[in-house]
């Protein structure tokens, strides 16, 4: 098999992709090379397309995140009917234990101290919890020591983690809805503000405002191009996924979206 160029693969994703068009085809030629298994970090689910896309056929990608939900997830490349088992993705499951009768933790607060750690946002996976005071996250297993040893505190509360058999993963329901939403075009304002019911003029305010992503970036244009499989997240609203696109006898766009609203607004 020859060795893969990353620039037949531009075409195909935004430019803002090319550095991970390039690291991905890179990983894919290394394993042509080494004829080895590779473990990608965590990946979130647009880099998980990207790297199938350029794998294509050519060998096995399996993933895992710690539980049949995740969103972040490693990916095992290795041959066709080469098997797996869950322990090959060196995932640790780390609860956090902290006085919740007295104190209150929250997603963003964990996000927060997992980012200012000095590590790589994808050396740690999904942080869940059961809407009960319980919160846990995945991380590298050749790093669950570091994370151990540095998370001391969450905000003003101290806490201590806590290595448990990913049989203990907190039960994950999908809180996802599908909705179908009519739009005049596929420019990313025109989406949000269909799905949103905002106005153009304040759609553009918060996509300026950094309010909006796009495949887990920051955009700062509204005349942007969607399609499916794009995700987009809005602050306040929630995440939304194209899975589907069709056009109206009169020329519109019909989406097919799935939807993971904010809880609070």
């Amino acid at each position: 098999m020859e060795k893969r160029q990353a620039s037949s693969f531009y075409q195909h994703f935004d430019e803002s992709e090319r550095p991970t068009v390039d690291y991905f085809v890179g990983l894919f030629n290394q394993f042509l090379f080494k004829n080895e298994p590779i473990l990608t970090d965590f990946l979130n689910p647009r880099e998980q397309y990207i790297f199938r896309e350029i794998v294509g056929s050519y060998a096995q990608l399996y993933s895992f995140g710690g539980f049949s939900n995740a969103e972040k997830k490693r990916l095992l490349l290795c041959d066709w009917g080469q098997a797996y088992e869950p322990s090959m993705f060196k995932v640790t499951l780390l609860e956090i234990d902290y006085p919740q009768k007295w104190s209150e933790l929250t997603h963003s607060q964990i996000l927060g101290v997992l980012t200012h750690l000095g590590i790589e946002l994808d050396t740690f996976g999904d942080i869940i919890n059961d809407e009960n005071g319980k919160w846990q996250f995945f991380v590298k297993t050749e790093l669950k020591d570091y994370f151990i040893e540095q998370v001391t505190r969450v905000g003003r509360t101290k806490v201590k983690l806590h290595d448990l058999p990913l049989s203990k993963v907190l039960a994950q329901e999908d809180d996802s809805k599908e909705l179908s939403v009519i739009t005049i075009s596929l420019r990313l304002d025109a989406v949000v503000s269909a799905v949103t019911n905002l106005s153009r003029s304040q759609v553009k305010k918060i996509i300026a405002d950094g309010e909006v992503k796009l495949n887990w970036h920051l955009v700062a244009q509204s005349n942007i191009i969607v399609s499916v499989q794009d995700m987009f997240s809005i602050r306040h609203y929630g995440r939304y996924e194209i899975i589907n696109l069709a056009t109206t006898k009169k020329g519109k766009k019909r989406l097919e979206i799935k939807a993971w609203q904010a809880k609070k607004r």
